[in-house]
């Protein structure tokens, strides 16, 4: 398990940016299972939609990386430091499969399928409750910048 401060210890993002309130589990080289309390306070509200407030698919994403992003530093043994980027190499068959609202936790999986030239592949999935929210194949990378 991690808490949010470990989590910031790990993560470079910030408020509003971080996506990833909690670690559940985390199996060293193969699984993460992390979570983030969706309220109503989430500053993407206000604009999408304000009849109708639904998180974005492209922040589901963004988080399902951030725990993926946990998950490649705890099995590379790694912190990183101010000169490492950890970016999206890639997205591929993203799908949505229920909205996201204020009072939902999303519970994301992320299963590390391998790990080669320094590209990381993950499987993801998102749940909220039973349901399947949003699903997709995540690449990333670490590069040094400066």
């Amino acid at each position: 398990m991690m808490d949010i401060h470990q989590i910031l210890k790990q993560l470079p993002h910030r408020y509003p940016f971080i996506l990833v309130d909690r670690v559940l589990e985390l199996d060293k080289g193969k699984r993460i299972v992390a979570l983030k309390n969706v309220t109503i306070n989430e500053p993407f509200f206000m604009g999408h939609f304000p009849h109708r407030p639904v998180m974005p698919g492209v922040l589901m994403l963004e988080a399902m990386a951030q725990a993926a992003a946990l998950l490649a530093f705890d099995t590379l043994g790694t912190t990183p430091d101010d000169k490492t980027v950890y970016y999206f190499a890639g997205i591929d068959n993203a799908r949505f499969k229920r909205p996201v609202e204020p009072g939902d936790q999303m519970v994301m999986t992320v299963t590390l399928d391998r790990m080669k030239a320094g590209i990381f592949k993950f499987s993801a999935t998102t749940h909220v409750g039973k349901d399947l929210a949003c699903e997709a194949q995540l690449m990333c990378t670490m590069r040094s910048v400066g």
